[in-house]
């Protein structure tokens, strides 16, 4: 396929796309309830706390204040963060990239204290605790 063909076939599926998909036409950070709100073209808002997207989950109020949407519409951008969130992703609620999500999730399930977990964390603290971990510069000593 040549490059013109491949050009023309992409922009074709582009329009097709930007017809069939809600796009983003407005976002704003609502510092009274911490919330980013994207309003689409099908008159329908999206809002979230921003903590629960890849790149904003530490961002000072101020830094959310400033968001830009594409030309597309199919994303925004917080250019005080150098973040951006893909709205077909937010709309189906993925807030980050597959590695974040499953980091978060594993953190949030870390912090989780069933009976089970409290029962085998003591048992290892009379065994001494979790065994040293061994490198090569550990065995060389």
């Amino acid at each position: 396929m040549a490059k013109r063909d491949e050009f023309d076939e992409a922009a074709r599926r582009a329009s097709q796309r930007q017809q069939n998909e809600p796009l983003a036409v407005s976002a704003r950070y609502d510092r009274r309830r911490n919330r980013i709100i994207i309003s689409l073209d099908t008159g329908i808002e999206l809002a979230f706390p921003p903590h629960l997207a890849e790149g904003l989950e530490n961002a000072a109020p101020a830094d959310l204040s400033q968001i830009e949407i594409s030309p597309s519409g199919f994303g925004i951008h917080f250019p005080r963060l150098d973040a951006d969130l893909y709205v077909p992703a937010l709309l189906k609620g993925v807030f980050g990239s597959k590695s974040w999500v499953a980091a978060q999730l594993g953190r949030e399930g870390g912090k989780s204290r069933s009976r089970a977990k409290v029962a085998a964390a003591r048992a290892n603290g009379k065994r001494g605790g979790r065994p040293r971990k061994i490198t090569a510069d550990t065995r060389r000593r």
